[in-house]
């Protein structure tokens, strides 16, 4: 089991998130072999945008770099071993997503 072998980077979700991602983990990794990371990625995301909503994303490897923008509460970065994994939920401006819409309720009139 990943308990106790996960390291956990930077996080802002609630600890029972945590949790589901780190068990998540371990359950793909149980399926998965650690080279096939987007097999692992899309395990662990489809199952965030099933309990959790939809807008996860889940990127998985051992050597990436990012700058994400999230949703407040939704974001955790945690390796094993050399395997890194970063999870969260896209976040967009609000204010611009609010005219947006407006924008397409006007164009269907």
């Amino acid at each position: 089991m990943l308990e106790g072998k996960a390291i956990v980077g930077e996080t802002d979700m609630l600890h029972t998130m945590q949790k589901d991602a780190l068990h998540l983990a371990a359950k793909a990794l149980d399926i998965f072999e650690a080279t096939e990371s987007t097999d692992i990625a899309q395990f662990i995301k489809k199952d965030f945008d099933r309990v959790y909503g939809p807008g996860w994303q889940c990127v998985v490897g051992t050597d990436f770099s990012s700058f994400v923008t999230h949703c407040h509460g939704c974001f955790i970065h945690f390796c094993v071993g050399s395997l890194a994994i970063l999870l969260f939920r896209g976040a967009v401006n609000q204010a611009k997503e609010a005219n947006l819409f407006t924008t397409f309720e006007a164009l269907d009139a």
